[in-house]
């Protein structure tokens, strides 16, 4: 799967958003270890916190499907569905993802006119995974 065609999902997925009050739909196109793609939108609520991002809707799909191996993401946005920008996930998605991947984890963050490419390890600001450094 090339980044190219997870952008181009992620854009179709954005098309399924519902966002009523901010206007602003996001699409994300999540990229399985077996070539399996999972689509998400944001889904607002009037009460702001029961909202939910693209990334996490891709990821918990995947999850209960019984995926947990992840190498991509690619995520658009903007308002009334027209891209205006690369967004970065926001911290609650960045721990979801640190939940599910590794530090060589791609992100393509898409903007008017392509996509910007980073690490999960790039965009946290302290790369941690506590499930191989626990201790008993």
């Amino acid at each position: 799967m090339t980044p190219e065609r997870l952008v181009e999902l992620a854009k179709e997925a954005m098309t399924h958003a519902y966002a009523p009050y901010s206007g602003f739909k996001v699409g994300a196109a999540l990229l399985c270890a077996d070539g399996t793609v999972y689509q998400g939108c944001n889904i607002e609520n009037a009460a702001y916190g029961p909202t939910n991002c693209a990334e996490r809707t891709a990821f918990f799909k995947a999850v209960y499907d019984g995926h947990r191996d992840f190498q991509a993401i690619a995520v658009c946005g903007g308002k009334d569905g027209v891209i205006s920008g690369a967004f970065p996930p926001c911290g609650v998605c960045r721990q979801v993802m640190r939940e599910f991947c590794e530090d060589d984890f791609m992100l393509y963050l898409v903007d008017e006119k392509g996509y910007t490419a980073a690490t999960l390890a790039e965009i946290l600001p302290f790369s941690f995974s506590a499930k191989k450094h626990m201790q008993d």
